[in-house]
């Protein structure tokens, strides 16, 4: 009986704070970081403050758990890190899974709270790159490293290799939807984005590629 209460609690405790996520990624998009109260987002979700002061005392710590369960979703399932052996096999499993990452509109909403508060609060900035953008990008960077020491794909520069691989990915997934409040491509249409983008990298970095 204990174990049930336990976890009922546990459970309880994850949708009050997936509600408060919400709320506040809504209302920080509609109000603004500056213009959106703690108190405001607790009505919101429908919590008690006490409730929300309990898992974030403070509006940063709130707008930090944004990011980071955003970047994150998903980032324990062992298919989102794959191995080296199979370089078309890992790469078109990475890219489809950042599409639909940043295809996601909570992704979407992310990126315009903190390009529209950028210039008032720039640490919004620095913690979507170091929270979320950077250990994603690493993640990336890790699995095309390990392809070239495994010799399956000739890649001195991972770094360089994984912005090409995800810019390629973005510019047509995410950065339209910036501009664009209409942008929804098909899925078959960001499907062969995804495969595209593959093959160019399949292409350059093969480790047979003439010089």
């Amino acid at each position: 009986m204990a174990a049930e209460l336990t976890a009922h609690h546990r459970r309880l405790a994850r949708q009050k704070r997936e509600a408060i996520i919400s709320a506040a990624t809504e209302l920080f998009l509609e109000r603004g970081y500056d213009g959106t109260s703690l108190a405001r987002i607790a009505e919101a979700a429908g919590v008690s403050k006490s409730t929300l002061f309990k898992q974030f005392p403070t509006k940063a710590a709130l707008f930090e758990a944004i990011v980071t369960e955003s970047w994150q979703r998903d980032a324990g399932d062992t298919a989102a890190q794959p191995r080296a052996g199979d370089p078309r096999a890992g790469l078109t499993a990475i890219g489809h899974r950042y599409a639909e990452l940043i295809g996601r509109p909570g992704m979407t909403a992310l990126f315009r709270i903190v390009i529209a508060e950028l210039p008032r609060f720039p640490e919004l900035g620095r913690m979507q790159f170091q929270l979320g953008k950077l250990p994603y990008f690493a993640s990336v960077q890790h699995y095309l490293e390990s392809e070239h020491e495994a010799g399956n794909a000739d890649v001195p520069d991972a770094e360089s290799a994984a912005n090409q691989f995800l810019g390629m990915i973005a510019n047509y997934v995410l950065w339209p939807r910036m501009l664009l409040t209409d942008w929804k491509p098909a899925a078959l249409d960001i499907h062969y984005a995804v495969e595209e983008a593959v093959r160019t990298m399949l292409a350059r970095y093969a480790p047979d590629r003439p010089a």
